[in-house]
């Protein structure tokens, strides 16, 4: 089934349009440089800190050679004060984010960073090595502990812990466990489940917001892409996935893995539905995994997911202090650097505790008081004793999309205004706005003028408007590309500037042409058969299948699998170790797979390869009633 992962993050590029930057855009990030903490230089020294080895090439490779996946010069741009098109808080914030190599934490804690957009932290046991997250692909996990053994050794990895269920946690798995026998798997309790199965049925929407959350395909550099907010970028090598052999279930539960002691904290539904902490008491070091970074994180990702708690996620935090907090002398996290000395460790969790706080409460109360989303965003700001706080800033979340965030999950997405209960759909409302306005010009005219205001949000929704009233309206497409540019180089959230920067490239160029990467042997390999038959179901289309029913059995003898499956009235339904009056299908899992994701389903049969016992004819044009979703769908234009 294509495209049932979310996009793979390339580390490839493509060129963009050369920067015009306009005064409002200078005026606004000189004006935003002077309210920076500049005199705070504690990042800077802890993202230096313990430096002990580089990678000693300059891009890391597939086995065969055939394709990079990281290129460590990518970033070397990231040199000298920033330029007019990159806010200043971002650029700084870049420079720390895309130093890479090997740090040593403590004399037993290392961790690799800048070799993905996560960081894989290095634990030496009594006889052998710990991994904890290991990076998204595995030729960068790879990489990566081939450069750690450098400095301690040819030790032999004997367990990995995945701290979440996030596939930059544990993607590169085999590259550092390529034979897992006899080396145990740890993970929060609920991994499998929610690793596997996250982007499975909305996958293609979230692969292609993805895109524009992350960059993807937009150049590194001054006018392109400035990192992902809370890593440098996603590598593209192979996704893989080993089952945890032990399930972590409580919060107080002990380990002692090759003499080192572990004690779990479980923190679910906060960044993912499935995480943990975790102190390592004999050394003093919390590992915060990504509940708390150098960024804000997002309570709803723009790329799309079930929205998380924003107060839950602050009451594990105050958890882990009283758990931790006093035995803590470093804490590491999953991305961007560590904190140093127990005092700076728990000032700064409960510094992130209260934005999150804060952000739900002050959000929460304003709801209460009446105000919608939107007019709430525009409110709700941190105080300025949080705000001051680098690690606090929304170089990946923000306060804005946070606090609509919240809302959504208290209220949805209803305002209780009854003029927003049934809009038009954008394009419809696009032409009567057009008309309104008196006609393309004008509209062209109004959106030039606030273009030219720097008034940049307003010249948005108004070109907006022309172009889904217009599509091939072409100075329209060309004027909004450019404010989004505008609003990219002004956006401290390194993920507006990429998703701002995304909508201009499609509307200068339109949507990407190249398909999305083969999915993960492994990812598919573990999700379990109900999720892919949901995903059978949310792409049948009822016009398509008309008044026509089916009904069979569905068997995968090497998993031990039967279902019955019928359709009708335009639905699929399924039950499992059930049997229907019908034919039945026998076939491994993956041919099965393929045959309904290429409508190849006679030619699997020809061949062999798929068998059905009992009235076949009623099968026909099975193949033919469900969407295979277009990867690359256009977002800015209708």
């Amino acid at each position: 089934m294509r495209a049932i992962w979310a996009a793979a993050l390339l580390f490839a590029f493509t060129g963009a349009a050369s920067a015009q930057v306009s005064d409002a855009t200078r005026a606004s990030n000189a004006a935003f440089a002077q309210t920076l903490p500049w005199a705070d230089r504690e990042d800077e020294d802890f993202a230096a800190r313990g430096f002990a080895a580089a990678y000693d090439q300059q891009q890391i490779r597939t086995a065969d050679g055939s394709r990079v996946v990281w290129d460590f010069s990518a970033y070397n741009f990231l040199q000298g004060p920033a330029p007019e098109t990159v806010n200043p808080s971002l650029w700084r914030h870049a420079q720390l984010l895309a130093r890479a190599g090997l740090f040593r934490v403590t004399d037993r804690v290392y961790q690799i960073r800048g070799f993905d957009v996560s960081n894989m932290t290095i634990i030496v046991g009594d006889t052998g090595l710990i991994v904890v997250d290991p990076l998204s692909s595995a030729e960068t996990a790879a990489a990566g502990l081939a450069l750690a053994r450098r400095t301690l050794g040819d030790k032999p990895v004997v367990a990995v812990i995945y701290t979440h269920s996030h596939l930059d946690h544990f993607g590169g798995v085999r590259g550092v466990v390529p034979n897992p026998a006899g080396v145990e798997i740890i993970a929060p309790d609920h991994f499998m489940e929610h690793a596997v199965t996250e982007n499975v049925i909305a996958g293609n929407a979230m692969s292609r917001r993805a895109q524009y959350q992350f960059g993807t395909g937009l150049p590194p550099g001054p006018e392109g892409q400035m990192t992902s907010g809370i890593g440098i970028a996603v590598s593209s090598g192979t996704f893989t996935l080993i089952p945890p052999t032990r399930s972590i279930t409580h919060t107080g539960e002990t380990l002692t893995i090759d003499g080192v002691r572990i004690e779990f904290q479980l923190t679910p539904d906060t960044e993912a539905p499935a995480e943990m902490n975790f102190l390592f008491p004999d050394f003093g070091v919390l590992l915060i995994a990504e509940n708390a970074t150098a960024s804000m994180h997002n309570i709803l990702t723009p790329r799309g997911a079930l929205v998380r708690d924003a107060k839950a996620w602050a009451d594990y935090l105050t958890e882990v202090l009283r758990l931790y907090g006093d035995r803590t002398q470093v804490m590491v996290n999953s991305h961007a650097w560590p904190r140093f000395g127990g005092d700076r460790v728990r000032d700064f969790i409960a510094s992130h505790r209260d934005a999150y706080k804060y952000l739900h409460d002050q959000t929460v109360r304003l709801m209460n008081a009446g105000y919608t989303d939107r007019e709430i965003a525009e409110q709700v700001r941190l105080p300025a004793s949080l705000s001051a706080r680098w690690f606090n800033h929304g170089y990946y979340g923000t306060m804005m999309h946070n606090s609509r965030a919240v809302y959504q999950r208290y209220m949805g997405w209803y305002d209780a205004n009854p003029a927003n209960l049934n809009p038009l759909p954008p394009a419809e409302e696009g032409v009567r706005f057009v008309r309104a306005m008196g006609g393309e010009d004008r509209v062209l005219a109004e959106g030039q003028r606030a273009f030219d205001e720097g008034d940049y949000r307003w010249a948005a929704r108004v070109l907006n408007n022309l172009v889904f009233a217009n599509p091939n309206n072409t100075a329209a497409r060309q004027l909004l590309a450019r404010t989004h540019r505008q609003m990219a180089y002004q956006s401290e959230s390194a993920i507006w500037r990429n998703m701002y920067l995304s909508a201009a490239r499609e509307l200068d160029q339109g949507p990407p042409q190249r398909s999305l990467p083969t999915q993960s042997a492994d990812l598919v390999g573990a999700t379990p058969t109900s999720y892919i038959l949901d995903l059978l179901s949310v792409r049948l289309n009822p016009e398509r299948l008309g008044d026509r029913q089916y009904a069979f059995n569905l068997v995968f003898p090497e998993r031990n699998e039967r279902f019955a499956v019928t359709i009708r009235n335009g639905v699929l339904v399924y039950e499992r170790d059930q049997t229907v009056d019908g034919p039945t299908i026998t076939s491994p899992r993956a041919v099965f797979l393929q045959a309904m994701a290429t409508q190849s389903m006679a030619r699997a049969v020809l061949s062999g390869q798929i068998r059905i016992q009992g009235g076949r004819r009623s099968l026909e044009g099975l193949g033919e009633v469900f969407d295979n979703p277009d990867p690359n769908f256009p977002i800015v234009t209708p």
